[in-house]
């Protein structure tokens, strides 16, 4: 029997496995559960990716754009201390004012590494590009505090299910800018 040519497939095989993860979880993400979402044979996923970890690293680097992408958009190459600051809290604003869902999904897959040390080298690779990116403006400590901060931040509003406070971000913010 001839084999179906299917070049899309593997992308829509994590492309489900990111909508399993945001709604059940990552507890709830599994070969079969996988297949079903994305309409392909349960064979399909596990030739794609023969483990849960390959598939939960692919779904990490695609979904891995949100938090690490925040400066890249926001940082102009122009403006102060001050102006930094501002920029920072606002895009910070904008990204938890989305789709909270999304958000969510980024930090489920991004805390997997805490259990999960395949995961790891991802969750590394976004916290250096969004380093190199805030670098550009500030000196390499000042911009994996800032990081830091923000991540906290980020994780504060996700955690508690408060409301964001731009003006405290920018703060908190300005005060780790030399």
């Amino acid at each position: 029997m001839a084999r179906r040519h299917d070049p899309g497939r593997r992308q829509r095989i994590i492309d489900a496995a990111i909508r399993v993860v945001g709604r059940d979880g990552i507890a709830g993400l599994s070969h079969r559960s996988v297949a079903a979402e994305a309409d392909v044979p349960l064979g399909s996923t596990t030739y794609h990716f023969a483990t849960l970890e390959e598939l939960l690293v692919a779904a990490l680097r695609q979904a891995g754009e949100g938090f690490s992408g925040v400066p890249a958009e926001l940082v102009p190459d122009h403006g102060g201390p001050d102006a930094l600051a501002a920029q920072l809290a606002r895009a910070l604003g904008d990204w938890l004012g989305g789709e909270r869902t999304g958000v969510e999904l980024e930090y489920e897959l991004y805390l997997a590494a805490l259990r999960r040390p395949a995961l790891r080298p991802v969750a590394a690779e976004w916290t250096e590009r969004a380093a190199a990116r805030l670098a550009r403006r500030t000196d390499p400590v000042t911009a994996r505090a800032l990081l830091a901060l923000m991540d906290g931040l980020c994780l504060q509003v996700l955690l508690t299910g408060g409301s964001y406070d731009e003006e405290h971000a920018r703060t908190l913010l300005a005060r780790l800018i030399p």
